[in-house]
């Protein structure tokens, strides 16, 4: 009887068991999440301009730049703009060798979205342009200015997101964005 006890034990805990094994193997009824809808696609005009500034704080040189976002899509929009400049990297024999170096603008726009009444974007610039020629060399020297950050623009308000002192002058770079939505 002792045997027969013990087995009816061993069993019933078997088949208990064996009941949740099963239950844990089904998938778990969750109940239903609301999906939020998806914010709405907004497009901007995004215009950028380059401002060289002098000593005494005057515009001597700008340059415009332009693309449209889309707040949805976060996909990457570029801008390239520019020259390549021939620098001498050596002479043998009468034949002269050069290696060209990119001079002017780019501009990556990543992750565009509206941010409480401001468009926000990932933006990296780069700048570079002739700063002069080297009177023993005669080679040019070439300027840089190249960054990446997180930006707010106010939209349809012209924003400073760039500015840097001149390493050879007095002067200064900066880059200022206007963001326009389309309607």
């Amino acid at each position: 009887m002792h045997k027969t006890t013990i087995a009816c034990v061993l069993l019933l805990a078997a088949a208990g068991f064996g009941h949740k094994a099963l239950a844990q193997d089904q998938p778990a009824q969750q109940p239903a999440k609301a999906q939020e809808p998806a914010p709405p696609e907004h497009f901007y005009h995004l215009d950028f301009v380059v401002e060289d500034v002098n000593a005494e704080g005057k515009v001597v040189n700008s340059r415009n730049f332009s693309t449209t976002v889309s707040t949805v899509s976060h996909s990457t929009n570029s801008i390239r703009s520019g020259s390549k400049i021939p620098i001498l990297t050596g002479s043998t024999g009468g034949d002269t060798q050069f290696q060209y170096e990119d001079v002017g603008a780019s501009f990556d726009i990543r992750n565009a979205h509206e941010f409480s009444g401001q468009i926000a974007f990932e933006l990296t610039t780069a700048l570079s342009s002739v700063a002069s020629l080297d009177p023993n060399l005669h080679e040019p020297v070439l300027r840089q200015d190249k960054w990446q950050a997180s930006v707010f623009v106010p939209i349809g308000k012209q924003t400073v997101v760039f500015s840097s002192d001149s390493v050879d002058s007095k002067g200064s770079t900066r880059v200022l964005v206007t963001a326009t939505q389309i309607q």
